[in-house]
This record gives structure tokens, sequence and C-alpha cells, in this order.
């Protein structure tokens, strides 16, 4: 099987946020034990499995995402990544939909720029309390909460970029309560203050964020495009504007352009590959048909 090592969210290797890529021949899903094997062998926040559809389906490609430990329901990076790996490889440019098994089609598109533009639904949170124990397990005082019931991530509201940047969360205590209040991860966010210092020139963005998921194998997640699915509406809402740039201030860092239409979001970034190889092991074992 070939293996597709993208950096999403970025134009330069090395930052951004890794995702793996395979692209599967047709046919049948190999078994998910297998799907899951595989994606806890490249260790990354995400693997993407894509699987190309007869000429007359709904979409082009179908498409599933693993972490490390379980399969996710979303994934904005590892989509990207796979559109950067199409283009690459199979010379698809334009629109690409991908068929996924919880958000029926989700279409992006190659930009002329070298951008992929992917088409999610967007995912608002509702204000809630904040939990108990949050703020010991971040170690910061939120100033609000609000919760994603589409996505199952909490939204939780800093008072300034830096008290983001400063971050040093117990990933335990955070698994722990994530567990408890049946959470898939906490996305931390506040106003950008110091536009371009760490995006780069031409690059300023209105909103910074970090996302953890500790128990589902992610203790930090460099760059999340489904988490800018609640972003986006939230800071559109705020600031007065639909179009905006959001940094993802991890380690890596990646920068996630965003421009709300209704109950969509557009989400804009760029990919590079790092790595293409091949993975040795059993061969991929048919289950059923997709997606």
């Amino acid at each position: 099987m070939r293996v597709h090592l993208v950096d999403a969210f970025t134009d330069r290797p090395f930052a951004g946020n890794p995702a793996a890529v395979c692209l599967l021949p047709p046919g049948a899903w190999p078994d998910d034990r297998r799907l899951q094997r595989t994606a806890a062998e490249l260790n990354q926040s995400e693997t993407a499995f894509a699987l190309p559809l007869p000429a007359r389906a709904e979409a082009d490609w179908a498409i599933r995402w693993f972490t490390p430990r379980v399969e996710s329901r979303l994934c904005g990076h590892a989509t990207l990544a796979t559109a950067h790996v199409l283009r690459t490889e199979r010379r698809l440019t334009g629109t690409v939909r991908f068929l996924t098994r919880h958000y029926g089609v989700l279409v992006t598109r190659a930009d002329r720029a070298g951008t992929f533009t992917l088409d999610f639904p967007a995912a608002p949170g509702t204000p809630v309390p904040v939990p108990a124990g949050l703020a010991a397990a971040l170690g910061a005082e939120p100033e609000g909460a609000f919760r994603s019931a589409a996505l199952g991530d909490l939204l939780v509201v800093l008072p300034d970029e830096a008290a983001v940047r400063a971050l040093a969360p117990d990933p335990a205590a955070l698994a722990g309560l994530t567990r408890r209040e049946g959470l898939r991860g906490v996305i931390v966010t506040a106003a950008a203050t110091a536009a371009a210092t760490a995006a780069g020139p031409g690059a300023e963005y209105d909103f910074v964020s970090r996302f953890f998921a500790p128990d589902r194998g992610i203790p930090e997640d460099p760059v999340t495009g489904s988490a800018h699915t609640v972003l986006a509406p939230y800071w559109s809402a705020r600031l007065g504007r639909s179009v905006l740039a959001g940094f993802q201030a991890s380690a890596r860092g990646g920068l996630v352009r965003t421009a709300l239409h209704g109950d969509r979001v557009h989400l804009t970034g760029a990919a590079v590959t790092v790595l293409d190889a091949t993975l040795h092991g059993p061969a991929p074992t048919p289950d059923r048909v997709a997606p």
C-alpha cells in the first residue's frame, strides 16, 4: 500500500498538520481492523483512506479518517491532504466529491493559487456552563464555553492570544474530563493580538486557537480543519465578518482561511507532500462496499 505523508494547512514542509493518505484500489473497503491497525502503525493524528467510486456514483471517492485509536466522523486536514495527493498523483483538478459515512458528500476545490477549499457543514456551538475541573485541566480560567453538538467539541474562550499560546494542559486530566463529558476534544481560542507575528508576512489572522483531544489519542492536534467549522461561526458573529483567517498556535502552527456561507463553512489552505513510501504488511481484506 502506498502512503503519502502530507503537511496540510501550510505552504512549507514540517509545519501545519501532517496526515497520512492511502489511496486504495477500486472495490470494497478493507476490513475495519486493518484500517485501524494501519492508522496506528502510521501514528499520525489522522490517516485518510480514499476509495475510488464507479463513474456513475454520487461522488468521485469515498473517504474515511482514523486516529491511532478510533475512526473519526470528520477531519479537515486529512481531507485537504487527500485532495492534494489526488492533484499531484492523479492529476485531478477542479472539484473532487468525497462520500463520507456521516456527512454525505463533501466537496473540495483545487484553487488556481495552489490552495484547496473544503466545503464543510458549519458546527456552531451553544453556550454551556464551564465544566467542573476544566480550568484546572487547562491551567487557565475560561471566559466562556460553547458546545458543538454536531462534532462533540467544547469551544473554550480565553481572554487573549497570550493565554492561548501559554497553555500547558494536563493531558490525563483533560482526557478524563472529555470522557466524562462525552466530548471529542477541546478547542481553546482568543482574538488575535499580534497579527502576522507567527503566521508570517502577508498571512495576518483574526483569531488563534489550539485543539486538544487526548482521549482520542491526540494530545494536541497541530492544525484542526474540523474545529474551524465551530470557530468560524463563533468569530464571524463576534467580529461581524464572514471571511476570516485563523492561526492554530501549536508548535508547528498553521493558517486556515474561513468563509461562512449560511450553514456551510469554506476552509482554505495549502499542502505539501513530505514523504511517499510503501507500507508492507498483509494485503487488505475486503469487508464491505463503500462508504
